[in-house]
């Protein structure tokens, strides 16, 4: 069994088993956009944070294994490690530019492995896209991949507690259309483009 053919049997498995009872009777997630999904080549999400289980909520809604980027320090914890390693999470070490985790990003792209970005870099407080950062742009022109914004609605209240008893928020995933990569590396086309996205998974939010 090859590398890539184990990779997806354990995203499946986690995805049906752990994520989809989570996702669909505890959150009653519902998604919007599936036909604005690409099925064939690979592409980079882009979406909000507001949440530690967006990834496996995002990567279960979308249908596509998608690979995030994960603190450092998680892949040393024992049975998770192994666990997002196997379903394609990568480490990226906070504070500094790690060129390794740009390579893998890359790398992935171009095997037709999907790649997610949290264009905040951070969970944000008001579920929102605040302050993003140009990493994805610059990814997509770098491997002339498209754009997927994607919402992720009430993530950044997942769980309210009144009298000690929990609450549920709902859980919408908004897909908007494809979004081409910028035409240069420059500056002012990065950042039109951040901007572009910014605006767009905002309005998705509502």
């Amino acid at each position: 069994m090859t590398k890539d053919i184990f990779q997806k049997l354990i995203y499946q498995l986690v995805s049906k088993l752990f994520v989809l009872p989570i996702y669909k009777f505890v959150f009653k997630g519902h998604l919007i956009g599936r036909e604005n999904i690409p099925q064939k080549d690979s592409f980079i999400m882009v979406s909000n944070h507001g949440s530690l289980l967006d990834p496996p909520l995002l990567g279960h809604a979308l249908g596509r294994n998608i690979s995030f980027m994960a603190k450092a320090e998680l892949f040393k914890i024992p049975f998770l490690g192994f666990i997002i390693k196997a379903c394609g999470a990568y480490p990226v070490k906070r504070g500094i530019a790690d060129k390794n985790t740009i390579k893998t990003a890359c790398k992935k792209l171009s095997n037709n492995n999907c790649i997610g970005i949290f264009i905040d870099g951070t969970r944000q407080k008001n579920g929102r896209v605040n302050k993003p950062k140009q990493g994805a742009a610059l990814l997509a022109f770098k491997n002339q991949k498209l754009l997927l914004p994607v919402a992720i609605v009430n993530s950044h209240k997942l769980i309210r507690f009144k009298f000690c008893i929990p609450f549920f928020s709902k859980i919408l995933i908004k897909v908007g259309k494809p979004v081409q990569p910028p035409l240069s590396s420059s500056r002012d086309d990065l950042n039109s483009l951040t901007k572009y996205l910014q605006n767009n998974i905002n309005s998705l939010i509502g």
